[in-house]
């Protein structure tokens, strides 16, 4: 068995790493920027003078820096010789896939790479130019028609803005100074044209980034392996419990997972002892009684339960008995306020009031499930000849049940149980929303929808862990539950 566990608990790297790598690159290809969701602007919301245009970039590019962006996705990246091993630096993510996209079309980064300079420094002499109330439609149209050639690539588009910003131009004195700008953004553009090596694009290469990759950067960090860093930019990884900063909140993960876990993981552990408590003893006794009235009725009520949405159920009870128009015997929603100097009971009996209603609703519908699943089981091995052979022999019924037939019918119920490990972190969040709890559940829902991809990353992560950690156990328990059972032998 020792062996057994080891071999799968080595296993479990290479699937660990497999999950990470699928879970990171989901996440990095989603839209969205997260420097900018830090610093709170929209990716086309620079305005004002140059100096405040280069002020905000700098702190762009900080940003980038403290969460790792401005490395390379991974160990290695295939491509063409076309593109640049450095295109990943150029943080905006739309001007990024244009400046790909005129890779595709013509292949000369050199000249490509150019422009791009070209029309950063138009965007700069832009921001420069006088402003006064004759100037302020045709400055509009002008910063317009910057952003929109940073993001295309269709020569039509591009020959238009230059229109646009040539009329401008020409027809304001007062924004006359910035048509050396303008005409070098037109002469690196009819440079991309006139050199064309679209060759390169069917020449593939591999550029080697080793561990200086987004993905080596957060699964196990860039600071010393063992001790304290004293740089405070250095990062720990997520194997060494540094899970990165949330977009958000922009504070550690770790903090914000290890504040709500506990709440989740309190409802999850009450609410499995309580269903394991009394699904188990009903499925036995249902099976038991099998076909009689009794059966049918439990059956009934339990499949009654297991059809009601746990979302309308905890509605109606917050409704019913938070408080509404009605009874008034429990707290809606939210936790209880308490102190960790106040005495035991106390915070006890305080959260216990606070989640009763979460607690029920959590729980009701897991019944039927489980308990028919035990009385199947109990079925199938009460139909086998060794039972039939216990019974022959003059043992009681309840020795028969109990000890002959329960343990062997324990194998549904086990394997359901793997499932247990990861719902404690996952939580319900549906039900933490709906009575505001701030558990897992409503941390990871609230994550989605803010595209915090640190905190979804990391609950993910940790339920893949603990779905694994789930089926070891449930292996273990088959040969605790029947001895017969070795993982020693083929």
């Amino acid at each position: 068995m020792a062996k057994y566990i080891l071999k799968r608990i080595l296993f479990f790297i290479p699937t660990i790493f497999v999950i990470s790598i699928l879970t990171f690159v989901l996440m990095s290809s989603a839209p969205g920027d997260p420097a900018e969701l830090m610093l709170n602007k929209a990716s086309s919301g620079d305005s004002g003078q140059a100096s405040d245009k280069l002020a905000g970039d700098k702190a762009y590019r900080e940003v980038r820096k403290k969460l790792g962006l401005d490395l390379p996705m991974f160990y290695f990246s295939i491509g063409s010789i076309s593109e640049p091993d450095t295109l990943y630096k150029i943080g905006k993510v739309d001007h990024r896939k244009n400046l790909g996209r005129l890779i595709d079309m013509y292949g000369n980064w050199p000249q490509i790479e150019a422009y791009y300079h070209a029309l950063t420094e138009m965007e700069l002499a832009f921001l420069d130019l006088p402003k006064d109330s004759a100037t302020t439609a045709p400055l509009i149209t002008l910063r317009s028609a910057v952003t929109d050639l940073f993001t295309n690539y269709k020569e039509s588009v591009i020959q238009s803005k230059f229109g646009d910003i040539k009329d401008r131009l020409t027809m304001y004195p007062q924004l006359a100074s910035a048509m050396p700008q303008y005409e070098k953004v037109v002469s690196a553009y009819n440079e991309v044209k006139a050199t064309p090596t679209t060759w390169k694009n069917y020449v593939p290469t591999v550029h080697m980034n080793f561990t200086h990759n987004q993905y080596h950067r957060w699964l196990f960090g860039d600071a010393p392996w063992f001790g304290k860093s004293d740089d405070p930019t250095l990062t720990g990884g997520f194997i060494r419990g540094d899970f990165g900063i949330s977009y958000f909140a922009k504070r550690p993960v770790g903090s914000i997972v290890w504040d709500s876990i506990g709440y989740t993981m309190t409802i999850s552990l009450v609410s499995i002892l309580i269903t394991y408590l009394i699904s188990i003893p009903l499925g036995v006794f249902s099976a038991i009684n099998k076909d009689t009235l009794v059966d049918q009725g439990l059956t009934t009520g339990l499949f009654i339960l297991y059809s009601l949405p746990s979302f309308w159920i905890a509605t109606m009870m917050i409704i019913f008995l938070g408080g509404g128009d009605y009874l008034d015997l429990f707290p809606p929603t939210g936790v209880a306020d308490v102190e960790d100097d106040d005495p035991f009971f106390y915070r006890f009996g305080a959260q216990a009031y606070h989640l009763a209603l979460p607690l029920i609703c959590w729980t009701y519908g897991s019944f039927a499930y489980l308990s028919r699943q035990m009385r199947g089981g109990m079925l199938s091995v009460l139909r086998q000849d060794f039972i039939r052979t216990a019974r022959s022999k003059g043992l009681s019924n309840n020795s028969v049940i109990w000890k002959h037939a329960f343990r062997n019918s324990l194998f549904p119920v086990i394997t359901i149980f793997s499932s247990v490990f990861p719902a404690m972190i996952g939580g319900s969040i549906i039900l933490e929303f709906l009575f505001s709890i701030p558990g897992m559940g409503k941390v990871s829902l609230e994550a989605v929808f803010r595209r915090d991809y640190p905190v979804v990353l990391t609950v993910t992560m940790f339920s893949a862990i603990l779905t694994l950690v789930g089926y070891l156990v449930s292996d273990i328990l088959y040969a605790v539950v029947d001895p017969r059972i070795t993982y020693g032998k083929k």
